[in-house]
């Protein structure tokens, strides 16, 4: 089948379904609960299996290993990011029904981002060979940065999206029933909505450049590379709603993201000596993820009595 064909197909089913979940899943605005979370989570990742299903028909058990490697490498670090969007959702009080909208957009933008870095890492790869030490280096600096840290400090005020939009155009104090811009007075205005909405999409920037080069250390095949990152990224909403009230039990799953990291980094600094088969890399990322949910569970986090004052 003509790769052109394909990359249509594809991207008509992401359209469908971004379609499907905007005018029948999430038709009026409403907060999420666990057990809908829950449902449209297995709904994705059900999606996701198939498609790798497809892919194991199509194209063979190497591709299909690659895809499921890519996903989970995508799935794990999306959920170290969701803690990063509970705590601006918290920061600008964004009320419960709302936040849904501010993802699906967000996300949509998220896959037009990744496919323009997915291209963009391939393309430098291919030309400038000696760049993979360079993303190789950065993944295991990343790793080391993120095995040391103890707690993430997020900052929302700071972005510099935010102060861009306030200084560009007025922004309203309240929500107005989910929209991102009201007309008052002949003139138009930001609502919190927009200036959240913003700050999702830079934070992915961020997001993206610690991922992109860790599945491009998997695979640089382009359709593998962006459909792993595209089924992850579809079942970011409802894997937040899910797992935005159980977020705390994950406390070691920082330690797995960066064993991940430096394996990956590592495997790209090697590729020119040492060829790690892909079925090794799934079975290490799996078994590292595993772990370390386990860990947590296992052994959850302890939370310090509040302080009693004496009078």
């Amino acid at each position: 089948m003509p790769t052109q064909f394909v990359w249509a197909g594809f991207l008509l089913l992401v359209f469908a379904l971004l379609a499907l979940d905007l005018g029948v899943f999430q038709r009026k605005a409403h907060e999420i609960q666990f057990k809908e979370a829950l449902a449209l989570s297995a709904f994705w990742v059900t999606l996701a299996v198939l498609f790798n299903l497809g892919i194991f028909i199509w194209r063979g058990s190497h591709s299909a290993m690659e895809f499921l490697a890519g996903y989970l490498v995508e799935e794990s670090l999306s959920v170290d990011n969701l803690f990063v969007f509970l705590i601006i959702f918290k920061y600008f009080h964004v009320p419960g029904k709302y936040q849904h909208g501010v993802l699906f957009w967000g996300i949509l933008g998220a896959l037009v981002m990744r496919g323009f870095f997915i291209a963009a890492g391939i393309s430098l790869l291919d030309r400038f060979q000696w760049l993979i030490y360079v993303f190789g280096g950065f993944l295991v600096f990343t790793a080391i940065r993120l095995w040391r840290e103890k707690e993430q400090e997020i900052h929302p005020e700071r972005n510099l999206m935010l102060k861009a939009v306030r200084r560009i155009m007025p922004v309203t104090n309240d929500y107005h029933e989910g929209k991102f811009f009201v007309r008052r007075a002949g003139r138009w205005l930001a609502t919190p909505l927009f200036v959240v909405l913003l700050i999702v999409e830079t934070t992915d920037i961020v997001f993206a450049v610690d991922s992109i080069p860790a599945i491009l250390a998997i695979t640089r095949d382009p359709f593998i590379v962006y459909t792993s990152n595209v089924f992850a990224i579809l079942g970011l909403r409802s894997l937040y709603f899910a797992l935005a009230g159980l977020m705390q039990l994950f406390h070691h799953l920082h330690y797995g993201l960066a064993f991940v990291l430096a394996f990956v980094g590592v495997k790209m600094l090697l590729s020119h000596v040492v060829h790690i088969p892909i079925a090794v890399s799934l079975g290490v990322i799996a078994a590292t993820l595993g772990l370390s949910i386990a860990a947590s569970l296992k052994w959850p986090q302890r939370v310090h009595p509040p302080v009693q004052h004496s009078h």
